[in-house]
């Protein structure tokens, strides 16, 4: 891709050319057979990082930007425009050669998710808020994606509430992405994220016309002083109410 080219992509498309890069230079990475498992999470986070920021930096000069592998610059709050990535959204399962693993790209205006795309490298897909697919119908028995090794209380308290089969999942965007390809139907997570690890996943989502909230249904806030987010709900939008209201009604944890 060529500088004209470059300097004409739209912010949605420079996302979506981004994060189906790194996610080429992490296939390269995991293919080269020169590293341990254990070495491998790091030296595929650094690379994919250091492309990304490297190429934001030069192609978006003027927006703030929060990386996971990147020291925290707090200057980044004065900007209205903020990109948030995740060079490596689930690094075990990208170690593992699973397809559960995803890039984030995302770009937050004004606290808001609004631009991204999100990259399954193993599985050959990169979605994106410029390009929103058909989300497939919702099949009689509703699907919840939740962690592979600690499914949260409150996520499966509400499946049982509601007959949803539980199903387990790697990393944030490949669950929020198994909602728009229909492979599941709601994703809830209470056990604690930070803000790259649904910036773009949200976006992409919002997009495609799913709901996406904090469990108590409060809005999702991104470019804050402190990344930690506690938990999201991203669904179907006919599911919302149904699952906020079982939320609600959950007791207290002892």
């Amino acid at each position: 891709m060529d500088t004209e080219m470059t300097d004409t992509m739209t912010d949605a498309q420079l996302a979506a050319h981004l994060a189906e890069v790194a996610g080429k230079l992490l296939l390269t990475v995991r293919d080269s057979g020169m590293l341990s498992l254990k070495a491998l999470g790091k030296a595929g986070d650094a690379t994919a990082n250091q492309f990304l920021v490297h190429a934001l930096r030069e192609q978006r000069p003027e927006d703030g930007l929060l990386s996971e592998e990147e020291k925290d610059n707090l200057d980044r709050l004065q900007f209205a425009r903020t990109w948030i990535v995740d060079p490596v959204d689930g690094t075990r399962e990208y170690g593992e050669a699973r397809t559960d693993w995803a890039v984030h790209v995302g770009l937050a205006v004004d606290g808001v998710a609004t631009v991204g795309a999100v990259a399954l490298p193993g599985a050959g897909v990169v979605l994106r808020t410029d390009q929103p697919r058909a989300v497939p119908p919702a099949p009689e028995t509703l699907r919840m994606v939740v962690s592979r090794t600690r499914p949260a209380r409150e996520a499966v308290a509400v499946a049982e509430a509601i007959g949803a089969e539980l199903v387990p999942m790697g990393s944030a965007g490949a669950k929020a992405m198994a909602v728009i390809l229909g492979d599941a139907d709601i994703y809830l997570h209470s056990g604690g994220q930070f803000e790259w690890d649904s910036c773009a996943p949200v976006a992409v989502a919002l997009a495609h016309g799913l709901h996406c909230s904090r469990i108590d249904g409060s809005p999702l806030v991104y470019n804050q002083a402190d990344t930690y987010m506690p938990d999201l709900l991203i669904c179907r939008q006919e599911h919302a109410e149904m699952v906020l209201s079982r939320i609600a009604a959950l007791p207290a944890e002892a």
